[in-house]
């Protein structure tokens, strides 16, 4: 007798096998994935964004007595084409880090004002956890938090500026691989050591007076002398000055008069105060710093003044040559007009002698005289065209002598 199957215990069977197939692709799918995230590439091991500092980085930190998660800040500096990187020692100071060389950065110099003019930002930004991005499309990013308050109380738009890997730019700071790889790791870091936020301070150039002279004559210079007070701010605490907004202004490490009255970007700054301390400190600067501008700027002027003497002077010797030159063409001209014009009608025109060839010309024409001196080499000379010799001359006749020298003895 034949055994016959039960149909339900068959679909239990294969539903089994099917399901621990499965679930064994899912587990080998999930190993080669983790597997993939720990494999190598040309910057380290593991996911990108948990990778240590680059080994010279740790070497740094160490040389220069800092915490490997002591707090950071940025600097940036468009027409320098460079980052910093400042980290705190156990002093309680900053001091430079590291110094990246930008790959991209686009725009010109001066603010970004609205979305899609492809200006990379100035200003001063506050980078927290949640704007960094390990997952970006560019390696790794943080991003600036563009518009600030600042920037909103200007009516400033734009959105998703980055400082990212990648080298490519629409109004981003664009930096290597290896470059954000650093960074990204050092910010990450700080956060690690308890740093709530990290600034990154943006300027079209490095703030000296040699440079605020050098661009005097830019739009944005108002906004610049600006950013150099909180530039100051930094270069004489090593400490990042902490910024508020009022008045759509910048102001720096200003503490309110009366405890909880805010600084509102758009309203009327409080009452506030500044260390008397600091603020003799950047007046001082200010002070020596502006004195140095106004030298720069008298050197500049004069150097324009000269070079503008020097053109007007070259303008001038080039309208003479050219005038000079202009007068004799037209003088040539005259002439040539003046030869190709025919007789006006009822001038005399003299008859030429006979066997002489009418010429058709303007002016009267002159009589040939006879060279006596081509005559008398005529005559005399004994060379020439053999034709000529051997003709007497018509003015003189033909010499005879019967004189015979003597034969010498």
């Amino acid at each position: 007798m034949a055994h016959r199957q039960n149909p339900k215990a068959t679909f239990s069977n294969l539903t089994r096998t099917s399901f621990r197939r499965v679930r064994n692709l899912g587990g080998a799918l999930l190993v080669a994935g983790l597997l993939a995230g720990c494999q190598a590439d040309e910057l380290g091991y593991g996911p990108k964004a948990q990778r240590p500092v680059s080994s010279d980085i740790k070497r740094k930190i160490t040389d220069l007595n800092m915490s490997k998660t002591s707090p950071i800040l940025i600097r940036i500096f468009k027409e320098e084409n460079t980052l910093e990187v400042w980290k705190e020692k156990r002093n309680g100071r900053f001091a430079l880090l590291e110094e990246f060389e930008i790959c991209k950065w686009s725009g010109k110099l001066g603010p970004k004002f609205k979305e899609g003019d492809r200006q990379a930002p100035e200003g001063f930004y506050e980078i927290t956890p949640g704007l960094m991005n390990p997952n970006s499309s560019y390696h790794l990013a943080f991003n600036l938090g563009f518009p600030n308050s600042y920037d909103r109380s200007h009516g400033r738009t734009g959105s998703h500026l980055m400082v990212h890997g990648a080298c490519s730019s629409r109004g981003c700071y664009a930096m290597t691989d290896a470059q954000v790889q650093d960074i990204y790791a050092l910010a990450r870091d700080s956060f690690k050591g308890g740093q709530r936020s990290f600034q990154v301070q943006a300027y079209p150039f490095e703030m000296t007076p040699e440079n605020m002279a050098k661009h005097r004559d830019s739009e944005h210079m108002e906004f610049w002398r600006m950013l150099k007070t909180g530039y100051d701010h930094f270069e004489l605490t090593q400490v990042p000055p902490k910024i508020s907004v009022c008045e759509k202004k910048y102001v720096f490490d200003a503490t309110p008069l009366v405890e909880g009255i805010p600084f509102r970007a758009s309203a009327k700054c409080p009452d506030y105060q500044v260390s008397p301390r600091l603020q003799q400190l950047v007046s001082k600067k200010q002070s020596k710093d502006d004195q140095k501008y106004e030298q720069i700027v008298a050197r500049l002027d004069a150097r324009e003044e000269r070079q503008k003497r020097w053109e007007e002077r070259q303008t001038k010797i080039a309208n003479v040559i050219g005038g000079g030159t202009q007068a004799a063409e037209a003088a040539s001209t005259t002439e040539t007009q003046t030869a190709s014009t025919p007789a006006a009608p009822g001038a005399i025109t003299p008859k030429p002698a006979d066997g002489e060839t009418s010429v058709e010309t303007a002016f009267a024409p002159s009589v040939a005289k006879p060279s006596t001196t081509s005559s008398f080499f005529k005559r005399w000379v004994p060379f020439g065209n053999k034709a000529e010799d051997d003709t007497p001359s018509p003015e003189v006749g033909e010499i005879s002598t019967e004189l015979v020298p003597a034969s010498k003895p």
